[in-house]
């Protein structure tokens, strides 16, 4: 089953960011389906986090779509290489995002080797925001659409990861965020394999 729409228009971004944590992701990308349960996320809470694109209530051409209505993706491009696949939550106007970090892959993985160029599965297959998106065929293509829609959505299976289990910790790489770099946003599951670095 498909995580209902309304799911996604829940307003806190950290809460919703941990309960993904299990959910499975799934796309169907030129005729072949990929996926696997989501490990690590990170949060940004739009206007008043100075780690998002959206601080300040900062409306561009590439941030528009988060301010719209939860339960779509937000793709941007990241130093020019890698493709980075977010969950727009809340409700309209709130420009909040969960950054898709790792996944386990469970379905599709000869093509996400194919995709990914790799001979055998490693961890590295969907370790890192831009892995993930690769290994799913995730571009800016896609970008806006719905998490309703048959090409991207996620699902609960019924995997769930205890408190103990899943790390809240500082996001990866948003320094310049002064304080907000602090907050303990990013989410992952101790000890998967596919978790990026760091992963202690």
């Amino acid at each position: 089953m498909k995580l209902p729409e309304i799911y996604y228009h829940h307003t806190d971004v950290a809460v919703l960011s941990r309960d993904l944590i299990g959910k499975y992701l799934f796309t169907h990308v030129d005729g072949e389906l990929t996926g696997g349960f989501i490990v690590e996320t990170e949060a940004y809470n739009g206007a008043f986090d100075k780690a998002s694109h959206a601080y300040g209530n900062r409306k561009t051409n590439r941030t528009e779509v988060m301010f719209r209505q939860g339960g779509i993706v937000y793709v941007y491009l990241c130093y020019g290489i890698h493709e980075m696949l977010n969950i727009v939550t809340s409700t309209e106007g709130h420009a909040q995002a969960i950054l898709i970090r790792a996944i386990n892959p469970t379905d599709g993985i000869d093509i996400m080797l194919h995709r990914r160029k790799m001979l055998a599965l490693k961890p590295n297959i969907t370790m890192g925001p831009g892995s993930v998106a690769k290994a799913l065929g995730i571009s800016r293509a896609i970008n806006a659409h719905s998490l309703q829609s048959d090409v991207i959505w996620i699902e609960d299976r019924g995997l769930t990861f205890d408190n103990e289990s899943v790390a809240a910790v500082p996001r990866v790489g948003v320094d310049y965020a002064g304080e907000d770099a602090l907050l303990p946003y990013r989410f992952y599951v101790k000890g998967n394999p596919y978790v990026s670095k760091p992963n202690k």
